[in-house]
């Protein structure tokens, strides 16, 4: 049976006090994995990762593999911030950035953009796609985007998009195929823009179940996050490698 969204005229004030009253929400296991950033090396380049939840996960193990490499930090506040989606980035995006030189950004934004959420819905998150409103509409996305992209460029960072990550069947929030028309959205301002893009959605679309933390859950287990740095890892060297060759 062909499966129809159903739509409820939900105001916009309400979605955005829903969503400002709680966190985004972190798996406690990821929150915990991530310790204040360490004492930096001033000899070494500055590395900024931005995203939600999934790129909380991967911190740790991007961390390790750039260890000696490069200072790989998140925002502040021991480390745990969750980006969220494009409208909490466009609001905090300056305070993430603070005063530093930064020499590359992995960023991401998109899983909290595409999903559905209803005030009353039982789900963490309040997650509901039958009964709930998108959080952030396609054509909204795509104008944050462009306004976010523009900022970051004012850092003078050499700039990566991580692609969203896979959405699972059953998933209670999200719809499947959305996650493709979001990327390709994003895309669209990467490319305008000559940004690279490290791909985190062919990766995770071609991960098997072990690799996710429960059937229809967004999160990843641990050897899938670690999958994922070392890809965001990998990216991030040859970003950088590129920039000492243009010295």
């Amino acid at each position: 049976m062909k499966t129809f969204r159903k739509f409820l005229t939900i105001p916009l004030f309400l979605l955005s006090s829903l969503i400002a009253s709680s966190e985004f929400y972190t798996p406690k296991e990821d929150l915990d994995s991530i310790q204040e950033n360490k004492k930096e090396d001033v000899n070494l380049p500055n590395v900024l990762l931005l995203g939600d939840s999934i790129s909380i996960g991967y911190t740790p193990a991007v961390i390790e593999l750039l260890d000696g490499v490069a200072n790989v930090s998140r925002p502040t506040n021991k480390a745990r911030v969750n980006c969220g989606d494009t409208e909490r980035g466009l609001k905090d995006l300056n305070k993430w950035l603070g005063d530093k030189k930064w020499d590359v950004i992995h960023f991401n934004w998109g899983l909290h953009d595409l999903c559905f959420r209803h005030p009353e819905a039982k789900t963490y998150g309040k997650r509901d796609k039958v009964n709930g409103s998108v959080s952030v509409p396609i054509e909204k996305y795509q104008q944050n985007l462009e306004q976010l992209v523009e900022r970051l460029e004012k850092t003078g960072a050499t700039l990566i998009w991580a692609s969203t990550t896979k959405v699972p069947e059953d998933e209670a929030g999200r719809f499947v195929g959305d996650d493709l028309r979001y990327n390709a959205a994003a895309k669209q301002v990467m490319d305008n823009h000559g940004i690279a893009i490290d791909d985190l959605y062919a990766l995770t679309a071609s991960m098997d179940a072990s690799s996710f933390s429960k059937p229809g859950d967004v999160h990843f287990a641990k050897a899938g996050s670690e999958k994922m740095a070392a890809q965001v890892a990998a990216e991030i060297t040859k970003a950088l490698k590129q920039e000492d060759a243009a010295k």
